[in-house]
């Protein structure tokens, strides 16, 4: 157990630590300790070892009260953790000691944004002046520097699919002149600011602004979003990359930014279980697939400064950044090291000189196979689609994909607290049971739960649900049983609606360096 007290004092402090918050995503959104990572409990096999690489860094694991951190723990140990403690009283304890918690989500970064736009006066536009240049024929180009699938889901009329990671090395591609406007926007606020501010950083003679509250405020303003664009940016030319280059070693002496060799990262990811390296791609997902430094996550820039608590959970770590050359980690290295992460480095080459010194090279997108896995398979019985005879049938999956498609008369239950509602469900110990997710993994995993508890005929469906789709098997959609809250999925601001999305707005706006604002986001 660690005090609340002492965790306050850990987090002050320069020892590598991480604080787990094992809740579900919308808990930890309604109210977390500020620099807290999400982690839900049922994700902690698949995700923990590249958000915590060594084994021996202290952890502390919070939930409301205790209970499902204390559930968390023998997990944590089977993985190889061996210094881990519980925040004595959850957040409960921690808020009877009158210390705050802040709402949201990716909240350091947002933080970050709205330092960066008040310490740059980044220039906006409203979203009418916006349409009124656009009515008008003003030489513009406009920039959407979210993923691709956002930018697909709903974009400006007009605008460009530019990821904020890409647009130092992509920008001269689509503005030829000086005097074209580029105006860069998201689905809110902080990449816009991220975005415009590393366009206005190579120093380009074109005006730089903003889109004010992204696509959010568009809508807001009662203008119309275009649906399925697929305007994406062409590729960088050598002239693209020799302009991206020429800011990016400028920034690099600016910012005193180190690089790393190849053999030095060779050695590093040695070291990598007792020394917390995280080795992130900033590249394109089809870069990454094609090839990448074995055992790097792939973290495209702009999502790398969006949501850093998604990738880094350990602060005082090492952090080495790679792309083809130098350009984009660079840049993106430029913004980690201005959030106060303290080691960030460049990979000197790249991917190119990782191989030609003969580091070790993956291709394609890891499978995300969850530690402990194969001892789980090992100890579970396997069903076939075409075999299933009359039993209780368990859904694990994500609580949106049950409702986008479940085997009929499926339950659906949230791993990360199976123990506690099973019994509400399947109260017959002995009562056949199939447990399926949508590929076997979680499936597989909480099937070797349910044997702990004494529930003797458990089985897994073979290749999950997918493997029953592909065998023609019917499909329920719609939220039909569900044996648990489903706070596993959290909505975007969008999604829920205009009065949702002016609360996010406001709250954003006024965020302050402790993750507070005046605005309540919930």
């Amino acid at each position: 157990m660690i005090a609340s007290g002492d965790l306050a004092r850990l987090m002050q402090s320069s020892t590598p630590h991480a604080l787990l918050d094992v809740r579900e995503k919308a808990a930890y959104e309604r109210g977390h300790i500020y620099r807290a990572t999400s982690l839900p409990r049922r994700l902690v096999e698949f995700r923990l070892p590249a958000l915590v690489p060594a084994r021996a860094t202290p952890l502390v694991v919070s939930d409301e009260d205790g209970r499902l951190a204390a559930l968390t723990l023998p997990t944590l140990g089977e993985i190889g953790y061996t210094d881990v403690r519980l925040l004595a009283g959850g957040l409960a304890g921690w808020r009877s000691e009158g210390r705050p918690l802040v709402e949201g989500i990716n909240v350091p970064s947002k933080v970050f944004g709205e330092r960066v736009l008040h310490e740059h006066k980044t220039p906006q536009l409203t979203p009418l002046e916006l349409w009124e240049r656009i009515e008008r024929g003003d030489d513009l180009v406009i920039v959407d520097a979210r993923t691709p699938e956002e930018y697909a889901r709903g974009s400006l009329p007009g605008a460009w699919s530019v990821p904020g990671g890409e647009l130092v090395v992509r920008i001269a591609e689509l503005v030829r002149h000086p005097e074209t406007t580029i105006v860069v926007h998201c689905g809110g606020r902080t990449r816009s600011y991220i975005g415009a501010e590393s366009l206005r950083r190579m120093q380009l003679a074109n005006p730089v602004v903003v889109l004010e509250n992204g696509t959010m405020g568009w809508e807001l303003a009662g203008l119309t979003l275009e649906r399925g664009a697929a305007r994406w940016a062409p590729a960088p030319s050598a002239r693209s990359r020799a302009v991206a280059a020429l800011a990016a070693k400028r920034v690099a002496a600016e910012d005193g930014i180190p690089f790393v060799s190849p053999r030095a990262l060779a050695a590093r990811l040695a070291r990598r279980e007792d020394q917390n390296l995280y080795v992130l791609d900033v590249r394109t997902a089809d870069e990454y697939a094609a090839g990448h430094v074995a055992g790097a996550v792939w973290a495209p820039g702009g999502q790398a400064v969006q949501a850093t608590d998604e990738y880094v959970a350990v602060r005082a770590a090492s952090i080495v950044l790679v792309c083809d050359g130098f350009a984009r980690s660079v840049m993106t290295a430029s913004w980690l090291r201005r959030m106060g992460l303290p080691d960030v480095a460049v990979l000197a080459g790249g991917l190119p000189a990782w191989t030609a010194d003969g580091g070790a090279v993956e291709t394609g997108l890891p499978l995300a196979v969850p530690v402990g896995w194969e001892t789980a398979r090992a100890r579970v019985a396997r069903v076939s689609p075409g075999d299933l005879g009359p039993a209780l049938i368990v859904s694990v999956d994500q609580s949106d994909a049950y409702a986008r498609g479940h085997m009929p008369g499926a339950w659906w239950l949230c791993r990360s607290r199976l123990e506690w509602t099973i019994g509400t469900v399947a109260p017959d110990r002995q009562a056949p049971i199939i447990v399926t997710c949508a590929d076997g993994f979680a499936s597989t995993l909480a099937a070797a739960t349910l044997g702990r508890l004494g529930y003797t005929a458990v089985s897994v469906l073979e290749g999950g649900t997918r493997a029953w789709v592909e065998a023609a098997g019917a499909v329920e959609s719609g939220p039909t049983r569900l044996g648990d809250e489903p706070d596993d999925v959290v909505l975007k601001p969008y999604e829920r609606g205009r009065a949702a999305m002016e609360r996010y707005l406001s709250w954003e706006a006024e965020l302050d360096a402790a993750g507070h604002s005046r605005s309540r986001l919930l």
